[in-house]
């Protein structure tokens, strides 16, 4: 689709896309293939000042007489490229993140999206990994902490160290996201103090950065 010369917001290029796809495949493994194969409800990916935003194809067709200085956000906000090209998530993806990490939903065989499919083929081998802490856990993460070993409820077995996890409380609420510090069987030997996962972004940055957030 060929956007007027109002609304600034453009396909990525495959480099982007390929650096996008890398991210989220650290979180919801093979269930990427449900975020770009969508023939039901088309959705897209596209750069608007910087941030990539997940957006039904209706909306972008939509948005296409909106003048640039206008147009605040479409669709859901899935993170920022930085001006070294270095993209970060925003807890604003935590919806879909949240959805696919827990729905462990079987990858399509083929892909309508030919070369965009080839670029993500080489994460689909992930695992799905999540993690759950204690109530008493809830709050010092949503301050932006980290994850301390005394606060785990609970996290996928055989969880290597660096992989993205999505951090749940116990009762399955999503509470954002992180990465972790050590794998499942170093995690067992740490004193209570130690950190697990590395937070990466929370539901409390709605408050704590409602300013630059969007």
């Amino acid at each position: 689709m060929t956007l007027g010369p109002l609304c600034l917001v453009r396909p990525l290029t495959e480099a982007e896309t390929k650096t996008l796809f890398s991210k989220l495949a650290n979180y919801i493994g093979s269930n990427l293939v449900h975020l770009v194969d969508t023939p039901d409800d088309p959705h897209v990916f596209r750069l608007h000042r910087s941030r990539v935003y997940y957006v039904r194809e209706e909306i972008i067709r939509q948005a296409i007489s909106v003048p640039r200085a206008n147009l605040i956000s479409l669709g859901i906000c899935l993170g920022k490229f930085s001006k070294t090209d270095k993209f970060r998530l925003h807890v604003t993806a935590l919806d879909l993140l949240g959805r696919y990490a827990k729905n462990k939903v079987r990858a399509r065989s083929s892909c309508s999206l030919g070369v965009r499919c080839r670029v993500i083929s080489r994460r689909l081998v992930l695992s799905l990994v999540q993690i759950w802490i204690k109530a008493n856990g809830e709050m010092p993460f949503l301050y932006g902490n980290h994850v301390v070993k005394a606060h785990l409820g609970k996290i996928t077995e055989d969880t290597p160290e660096h992989q993205g996890v999505v951090v749940y409380s116990m009762t399955d609420i999503p509470l954002g996201f992180g990465v972790t510090a050590r794998s499942t069987i170093d995690t067992r030997k740490l004193d209570p103090t130690a950190i697990i996962v590395f937070n990466q972004a929370d539901v409390g940055e709605y408050l704590r950065e409602e300013d630059t957030l969007f």
